[in-house]
């Protein structure tokens, strides 16, 4: 990945004296003077945002003919009004009707969210596309009946929308995945702000190599010393250098944390940069308590957040049980086979039970029995993990020689252990556990008897909805964040709760098994 980018590690003499001259040569890192080398001379520097938007858009025509081209091979041309003559109208009015597509794409924002959010996924496009396909299938439909070329049959459209809807996410799947090798998607990241919020952001930027972050550095003019993970990272210079660091160091995207200057002062640099074309993103005041699906309502002009309620309604968590026992005994059914394999495997591995019981806490704080492969030997000391779990209670405790917040316990994993864990298979038989209705697919980790102690008041609020298989916490960050970490985003997980979030968080677990570093 970055092919081009690596390859141009000597700065150019050009981008070198720019730099030089600025002041800045010695406090930035090598890899943002080499993106600067490599867009250095070239009149006119695609950004991330118009890279992506013409891609998807290459995408959504591609998967949108292959989903006619394949509608049309596959049904039985018998059951059309005509022959030859209907089918060449249907493609001349869908070829007609192409930029009729892209308009109401367009209309959906399927263009905008991966300048706009570092995060962005196919999966958060998929509602955008699932409209797309139903309402564009509706307009084509309505134009042929206007038109004496094409009768398209109600079997073969259904077949065309079924196709599309995967088709064009599979299209754009594939075109990110291309826009992420291009230079021109690694975004230069500055943060306005180097105290304990702005170095939390640096932390989790770092982290996600795959948001397309290159970040610079910090702007603060009283900066706080910065954490030994971060040391890496320069403070720039003060905030009246924010304008000239932005112009030489072709910085697309400020992020305003928290810094001990005055709000009034805060809204002048925000405003100082509104139109340098930069994406600005702002860690909002209470971000604590601030979920993702915080409304914004206005009153005469002024915004206010508004915050979703503490609790779930009664219908919603009915709707979330029968979707989690629908799923659970389809998986269960078809992983049949792997988990025969996987019992046997860990029985001929080492001595002891296939299965690991624990105690542990879910919905409303109700002890039940968590249910997994066992992965370590029976008689390892569960005290050496609950010490550990206090340790990263402490937000600014340092990551473990792995590289992560988590145990390293190679000395008493089994073989079949390792793998299970890495891949999570090893959680397979919580399957059971939602299907007795002690789990749900997604929710906050169930917990420990022994953590609630270390919990702060705000912390129980994740009891107001069932533990989980997955959830935000593993699919965001997982052994990346430390334990205070997860348990914020627990609590946020439970102050957001919606289907669409469990069904989004489901569909990014399986691309967050196989890219991350460590399982709970």
């Amino acid at each position: 990945m970055w092919g081009s980018f690596d390859s141009a590690r000597t700065p150019a003499a050009d981008a070198g004296l720019r730099l030089s001259g600025s002041g800045l040569l010695d406090r930035v890192d090598e890899r943002t003077i080499a993106l600067l080398n490599s867009r250095h001379g070239v009149s006119h520097v695609p950004r991330r945002g118009w890279v992506v938007r013409r891609a998807l858009l290459g995408a959504d025509l591609v998967g949108l003919i292959v989903a006619f081209a394949v509608s049309e091979a596959l049904y039985d041309h018998a059951h059309a009004v005509g022959s030859r003559f209907s089918g060449a109208g249907e493609a001349g009015v869908f070829l007609a009707s192409l930029p009729g597509w892209i308009v109401v794409a367009k209309l959906h924002g399927l263009y905008d969210g991966d300048e706009e959010r570092t995060d962005h996924t196919t999966v958060d496009d998929l509602v955008g596309v699932f409209h797309l396909l139903t309402v564009g299938v509706w307009l084509f439909y309505g134009l042929s009946l206007l038109t004496t070329f094409a009768r398209p049959n109600v079997g073969k459209l259904f077949m065309f929308w079924l196709i599309g809807i995967v088709a064009v996410p599979g299209a754009r799947v594939v075109a990110r995945s291309l826009c992420r090798r291009h230079v021109s998607y690694l975004q230069n990241t500055l943060i306005v702000g180097a105290g304990d919020v702005g170095q939390l952001v640096a932390r989790k930027l770092l982290e996600h190599h795959e948001y397309g972050i290159n970040l610079v550095g910090f702007v603060d003019d009283d900066p706080k010393d910065r954490r030994e993970d971060l040391s890496s990272l320069a403070v720039l210079g003060c905030t009246d250098d924010l304008a000239r660091i932005v112009d030489v160091l072709d910085v697309e995207r400020v992020i305003f944390a928290f810094s001990n200057e005055s709000d009034a002062r805060m809204l002048e640099l925000v405003r100082s940069v509104d139109g340098a074309n930069v994406q600005v993103d702002i860690v909002p005041r209470l971000f604590e308590v601030v979920t993702p699906t915080a409304e914004l309502h206005l009153v005469e002009g002024l915004p206010l957040l508004g915050l979703r309620l503490a609790s779930p309604a009664r219908s919603s968590l009915a709707l979330k049980r029968t979707f989690d026992v629908v799923v659970a005994l389809l998986v269960l059914v078809l992983s049949s086979p792997l988990l025969l394999y996987i019992a046997l495997r860990v029985k001929r591995d080492s001595p002891g039970p296939v299965l690991f019981r624990q105690t542990r806490l879910g919905m409303n704080e109700r002890e039940f029995t968590l249910l997994k492969f066992r992965t370590m030997r029976e008689d390892t000391d569960p005290r050496i993990h609950e010490e550990f779990i206090r340790r990263t209670m402490d937000g600014g405790c340092a990551q473990e020689s792995n590289g992560l917040f988590k145990l390293d316990r190679g000395d008493v994993i089994t073989r079949s252990g390792a793998w299970l864990r890495r891949l999570s298979l090893d959680e397979l038989p919580q399957l059971l556990n939602v299907i007795r209705g002690d789990m749900s697919l997604v929710g906050p980790r169930p917990c420990l008897p022994y953590e609630v102690r270390l919990f702060e008041p705000h912390h129980f609020e994740r009891f107001r909805v069932p533990a989980g298989m997955t959830g935000l916490w593993q699919v965001m960050a997982r052994a990346r964040s430390s334990f205070r970490e997860a348990l914020d985003m627990d609590v946020t997980y439970a102050r957001a709760w919606s289907f669409g979030l469990d069904l989004r968080l489901l569909l990014r677990t399986p691309t967050q098994l196989t890219r991350s570093r460590g399982t709970a």
